[in-house]
């Protein structure tokens, strides 16, 4: 059974999350208004790969906070997209996978821009993310 966090998180920690959110939703945008894809830029984008590094190293300090489920959902969001968008890499490869690569690089980059606008959200509500 997972404990609900209870210990309150330093300011400083609280403010790096807004921003690591804020690089991530740069990046989002950036997707949007380009031709790439949401999901391709998430990955590929220069603000996104720096908001998982400062997850990865932050992380620790957010332990037993409600941040650390922030952290831990920044982190699996950035992997999981890039898993679904080799997956669709390896599809477009093929002559018949690429309408299905496209769809499924759209639909990726769809629940990236879910997962950094509930997070930002919940972490605005000092509310911790789902396991």
């Amino acid at each position: 059974m997972h404990e609900s966090p209870s210990l309150t998180p330093p300011d400083g920690l609280v403010k790096m999350s807004h921003v690591i959110y804020g690089l991530h939703a740069l990046t989002v945008v950036t997707g949007l208004m380009t031709p790439a894809f949401i999901v391709t830029a998430f990955i590929t984008g220069w603000p996104s790969l720096i908001a998982v590094v400062l997850s990865y190293m932050k992380r620790g300090e957010a332990r037993g906070t409600f941040l650390e489920s922030h952290f831990r959902w920044q982190i699996r969001t950035f992997w999981f997209a890039l898993l679904w968008l080799l997956i669709a890499f390896l599809l477009a490869i093929t002559l018949i996978g690429i309408p299905i690569a496209f769809v499924m690089a759209g639909v990726a980059g769809i629940w990236v821009l879910y997962r950094v606008v509930r997070g930002w959200l919940n972490l605005n509500d000092r509310k911790a993310l789902p396991v």
